[in-house]
This record gives structure tokens, C-alpha cells and sequence, in this order.
């Protein structure tokens, strides 16, 4: 079995292309048509058609925003067991300072580099993801992630 590629700031994004392009251009053209519909020939049905078509979008979008709010409750605890290992004793007082998206970006990080990443989060109050795992020099892939 091949191994999965290297993973980093640059490729760590999951996109599952038939969910996330497939699906919502086909529910975006179900609500296009069905407004359409409405606009053509205005009624209950159509009316109704239209209706059904916006609670498939809000069904896509919950379907995928539940999984990740657990994802990031479960990572949350994982990230605070972690932090209570690595960190030094000075520092773990501190763990409750770090956000929920503060421990997703923190979560890539290696152990040895933890300590000092957390301590300037922390004081530089960085609270952009995207700008967390930037500084992250030895990433640790996640390949389980929804």
C-alpha cells in the first residue's frame, strides 16, 4: 500500500471532490431551476419546490458543519491532555488561554516544538489559524480528519 503524501501548511486541506464541488453544484442548479420555476409560474408548488430546494442546501451544509464541530470539541481535549504532557510546568497554567481554533492550528505541531509555539500564541495573542500552523517548522500529519 502506497504511502499517503507528506502533509504541510500547503497540502493539508481535505477537499472530497464529489461532496464539496458534485453535490453543491448540483443542489446550486436545484435551487436556480426551482427559482426559475417560481418566477416562470408562480404558485404553491413551485413555491413549495423552491422551499424544498433551499432545506436540501441547509442539509448539505449541516451534514458537513456537525461532523467538524465535533472534530474540533474532540481535538480540543486531545490538544489539552497533549499540552498537559509536553509543556513545561510554568507554562500549564495557561492551557485554558488557548481557544478551540488556537488548539486545531496547534495540533499539527510535534511535541518538541509545542512549548515554545504555545508561548507565542499566547503572548503575541495570535488567534488566526492559518497564521498558527504557518509557524509550524515540523508538521505532524493528521490523515484521519473528516
Amino acid at each position: 500500500m502506497a504511502q499517503p503524501q507528506a502533509q504541510s501548511f500547503k497540502n493539508h486541506s481535505k477537499i472530497v471532490v464529489p461532496y464539496h464541488y458534485l453535490m453543491s453544484l448540483v443542489l446550486l442548479a436545484n435551487v436556480l431551476y426551482t427559482l426559475w420555476q417560481v418566477i416562470r409560474g408562480p404558485g404553491v408548488g413551485s413555491a413549495l419546490g423552491l422551499l424544498v430546494a433551499l432545506a436540501l442546501v441547509g442539509i448539505f451544509w449541516y451534514v458537513r458543519i456537525f461532523p467538524l464541530t465535533v472534530q474540533d470539541r474532540v481535538i480540543r481535549l486531545e490538544m489539552r491532555l497533549r499540552l498537559a504532557e509536553v509543556l513545561p510546568e510554568e507554562m500549564r497554567g495557561r492551557i485554558g488561554e488557548l481557544s478551540t481554533g488556537q488548539l486545531v492550528a496547534l495540533r499539527f505541531a510535534s511535541d518538541g516544538e509545542l512549548p515554545e509555539l504555545v508561548k507565542t500564541v499566547l503572548d503575541e495573542g495570535i488567534r488566526d489559524r492559518k497564521e498558527i500552523k504557518k509557524r509550524i517548522r515540523d508538521w505532524q500529519a493528521d490523515h484521519l480528519r473528516c
